[in-house]
């Protein structure tokens, strides 16, 4: 047995200037802000007792990449392991770490909080690991948004944003803020623990004229790998070896974060593309002026970057045998009935479940807890077996990028290709180039699959449980880009046999079901009243007809401004909204 860690948590809500240029509310933790970064040790225990004190919003927590193996409860995301945790509720979080080791980090998994501030490090330290270092040095990186979450989602989900594009941040920031100093010694050797922290845009961080020798990602140790430079997608981690120059070099080096511009639809002019830090030698020397936000290439020497797909665990994990079960799934964006644009695996956009499924699980029959319905008709629910080689192909028909996550366990990238704006890449079996696998595939939690191309994991079904896997931009969570996991559900019945006092007094506190299936019933194959997506747009009416639709909606918007604007002095300016939705009540009706 380890040590047991205890935190008793406020989550409140603190006033923050993150990158100097606008102050706003951020979600911080016993009236701090930055929140604390928990450093334990493999086998320990951590308790934290959660208040929220938020007067307006829910929360919860999450612990990312922790495989939370017989605490599947403390997992943390709502509708999935969980109920929402009320304002005014102290929900506890109980677990043994067990023997992991590495670099992870606890956020919030309400929609998309986590952006408002409810996010930190989670250090798992490992007192045999195997590369030596001086000091151990910790980084976060993430972007930035000057409005909060709630506000956001309401211009983001909407018929107003025909096509989802997704919002765009105002900064990137380098340890929650900007224009950092690191002090370093000569001949010192650093391990550098970086995660992305942000809601939606990679990062790539790099020092000037100095090399990172990568040795974990995601919390798995690897062969060492040297790079000049990081890619970072939201929620993975590197660690890093840097070792700073032999003798003072009588000059500072810029330190830099670069949000990747190709996951934009737009560049404002005011956004901050590029951020400059400063790795300090000589507090005495002048420091290198600032990188142009904006097209600094000309500046540097080109970056050679590198593939992640290459990284080797140290540990040489083979390559898993062919699968027991595969899971297909297309990755798409549609307009639906409602005209807002959902992010979709096979037609179908995640849709919380009336009772968290973890407690549909535990509730549930023994004669009906594998049949995979009782799990909803819109969550993308799959039951998986005890054991069993599970292999995921993902087809990305999508020019966007997406970071893919998967709760409760590693996962092995056994094959990955990219298309290109105008041709797609899609898995096909029987392409020896597409299954031309590695002998000892990378192993991590998180990871990015390409823009019109594919991907293809496996991992083994050895931790019963309910877990989520998603994209972790989390707009496109927000969207619905989701599935479920249901791991070895007997199992589950058996090692928790049932649902904890303080989790049922969660959901009573946000009025929610805890027993029954998906829509909440206990009959466990009536799935009458479950939640479901928005109906499909009537046929024929196509996403170029919509989007015609709108340009003459807002042209008659325009025409009614302008007649207000000639003397109409009685239309109330604050009817806009009123008059806006009755106009697409008609052209809803309209198309009906």
């Amino acid at each position: 047995m380890g040590q047991i860690h205890k935190f008793d948590w406020n989550v409140s809500y603190i006033s923050a200037n993150p990158d100097g240029l606008h102050e706003r509310r951020m979600i911080g933790i016993n009236n701090h802000w930055p929140n604390p970064t928990i450093r334990v040790k493999k086998n320990d225990r951590v308790i934290i007792n959660l208040t929220n004190s938020l007067p307006d919003r829910n929360t919860s927590l999450h612990f990312h990449g922790l495989f939370q193996k017989n605490y599947n409860g403390q997992d943390g995301p709502e509708f999935v392991t969980q109920c929402p945790i009320a304002p005014g509720f102290t929900f506890v979080y109980d677990f043994n770490v067990t023997d992991q080791t590495g670099t992870y980090w606890y956020h919030s998994h309400s929609g998309s909080q986590y952006g408002d501030g409810l996010r930190g490090l989670f250090i798992i330290e490992d007192d045999e690991f195997p590369y030596e270092y001086d000091e151990d040095v910790t980084l976060s990186v993430g972007d930035h948004y000057h409005l909060e979450s709630p506000e956001i989602m309401t211009k983001f989900m909407t018929r107003f944003n025909p096509t989802g594009a997704e919002p765009i941040p105002q900064n990137g920031l380098f340890n929650e803020t900007k224009n950092v100093t690191w002090n370093v010694k000569p001949d010192t050797t650093y391990l550098l623990r970086v995660v992305n922290m942000g809601l939606f845009v990679s990062h790539y961080v790099f020092v000037e004229d100095h090399t990172f020798t990568i040795v974990e990602v995601d919390g798995v140790v690897v062969e060492p790998y040297e790079v000049d430079s990081l890619y970072l997608t939201a929620a993975q981690r590197y660690v890093v070896l840097l070792k700073t120059k032999s003798e003072n070099p009588k000059k500072n080096f810029r330190f830099v974060n670069i949000l990747d511009e190709t996951m934009l639809d737009i560049l404002p002019s005011d956004l901050q593309i590029v951020s400059t830090n400063w790795v300090v030698y000589d507090e005495s020397v002048e420091l290198p002026k600032h990188l142009p936000y904006h097209d600094f290439e000309g500046t540097l020497k080109p970056l050679k970057g590198f593939d992640d797909f290459d990284l080797k665990p140290l540990a040489k994990t083979k390559l898993l045998p062919e699968p027991d079960y595969t899971i297909q799934v297309n990755l798409t964006m549609e307009v639906l009935g409602d005209g807002i644009t959902y992010a979709a695996f096979n037609g179908i956009t995640f849709t919380p479940p009336k009772v968290p499924t973890l407690y549909t699980v535990l509730s549930s029959d023994k004669n009906v807890t594998t049949d995979q319905s009782i799990y909803g008709s819109n969550t993308n629910s799959f039951v998986l077996q005890d054991d069993e080689v599970v292999e995921i192909i993902l087809n990305n028909h999508d020019p966007g990028k997406h970071p893919f996550h998967l709760h409760g366990h590693n996962f092995q990238l056994i094959s990955r290709f990219n298309g290109d704006e105008d041709h797609e890449v899609f898995f096909d079996p029987n392409n020896e180039t597409f299954t031309d696998y590695p002998e000892y595939p990378m192993i991590r939690d998180t990871v990015e699959v390409k823009a019109n191309g594919f991907m293809v994991l496996r991992f083994k079904a050895n931790n019963p449980g309910v877990w989520f896997f998603h994209c972790h931009v989390d707009w496109h969570l927000e969207q619905g880009l989701a599935l479920l996991l249901i791991e070895n559900p007997l199992e589950i019945k058996n090692s928790q046999s049932k649902i904890s006092s303080n989790h049922i007094d969660a959901c009573e506190a946000v009025g929610m079901k805890y027993k029954g299936n998906a829509a909440g019933n206990l009959d466990f194959l009536d799935l009458h009243g479950e939640n479901l997506q928005p109906k499909p747009l009537p046929p024929g009416f196509t996403f170029k007809g919509y989007t015609a639709m709108l340009a003459c909606t807002i042209v008659a918007i325009y025409g009614l401004w302008s007649i207000y604007n000639y003397g109409m002095e009685d239309i109330n300016k604050d009817n806009s909204e009123v008059v806006i939705e009755r106009l697409y009540k008609i052209l809803d009706d309209n198309a009906t």
